[in-house]
């Protein structure tokens, strides 16, 4: 294994429970938040940002959103990237 070998990104996608989901409106469309996309940051920190439909159907656009600072949002991204480092650690190679 190489020491040196350059990861540019580490990302992972999570599915918000539909007790945590929120609404957010952008450019006058209400969206209803349902995924979060976390990246692991180069510092080691984690960035978070949220993604959902609009409330009144269609595709809309792929717009991201900030996440609340709630408790139980961040207690969903450390478990959840968490879990992902569990889940990376034990890959078996290619299949």
């Amino acid at each position: 294994m190489s020491s040196d070998l350059e990861v540019s990104a580490l990302a992972i996608n999570v599915t918000i429970p539909q007790t945590l989901r929120w609404t957010d409106t952008r450019r006058g469309e209400e969206f209803q938040l349902t995924t979060l996309n976390i990246r692991l940051l180069p510092d080691g920190h984690l960035a978070v940002k949220a993604y959902g439909r609009p409330v009144g159907g269609g595709r809309g656009a792929y717009v991201s959103f900030p996440v609340p600072d709630e408790p139980e949002l961040a207690a969903l991204v450390v478990d959840a990237a968490s879990r992902a480092g569990t889940l990376w650690a034990a890959h078996r190679g290619l299949g």
